[in-house]
């Protein structure tokens, strides 16, 4: 893929130590991943983000892989709108080179899948982000958290932390996750979807 200008890199979650470990917050949580495997850690930036510029992997012959700005908006994440869309601004990043990361109910946990455009699934941090950029077109990488048990309304699960056991397999759902982002941005989507959605 040609190199025009970095990539816009934004995992979803809500602010705060009280919503850390939460399901909802496993889009931040890869942006963290994201960070730390490139040696830094996301500032405060004035557009109500934390952000990092960084190399997202390494190339062939272990060159420096694609330029991108990973970042978590500091507000709720019903309000995540209005950060992205002042981040694009600020980094000139266009709506096509934007990547959100965030949970998905409605994939099994621990699975990881990519696509662009599309449905916000009732996620009010895509809803957000739909309605500030005026499209739905740009990439999700969608971080499968399953559905809320028994009859658990949906709204409690997510803002629930990761039970023990799902703990335990917290790091390589991470990792998958970014390593999903990396693949994205390096190969382009449809290359990347089949080498990040082939059966294990």
């Amino acid at each position: 893929m040609t190199d025009s200008g970095p990539w816009l890199v934004v995992g979803l979650g809500n602010p705060g130590p009280a919503y850390a470990g939460n399901r909802h917050n496993v889009g931040a949580m890869v942006v963290d991943e994201l960070a730390r495997r490139a040696g830094t850690a996301l500032r405060t930036h004035k557009a109500r983000a934390h952000a990092a510029h960084i190399r997202l992997g390494t190339g062939p012959g272990g060159v420096p892989g694609p330029a991108a700005v990973v970042a978590v908006p500091s507000c709720y994440m019903n309000e995540s709108g209005g950060p992205v869309s002042a981040l694009l601004r600020f980094f000139s990043v266009p709506p096509e080179r934007l990547v959100v990361v965030h949970d998905e109910l409605d994939l099994d946990a621990g699975t990881v899948r990519l696509k662009r455009g599309g449905g916000e699934g009732g996620h009010n941090g895509l809803r957000s982000i739909s309605s500030s950029l005026g499209t739905k077109d740009y990439h999700r990488v969608r971080v499968g958290i399953g559905r809320p048990p028994g009859r658990m309304d949906a709204a409690d699960f997510v803002l629930r932390d990761f039970s023990s056991t799902e703990r335990k397999d917290l790091p390589f759902l991470l990792d998958d996750a970014a390593d999903a982002v990396e693949a994205l941005v390096a190969l382009g989507l449809l290359d990347a979807q089949q080498r990040v959605h082939a059966p294990r």
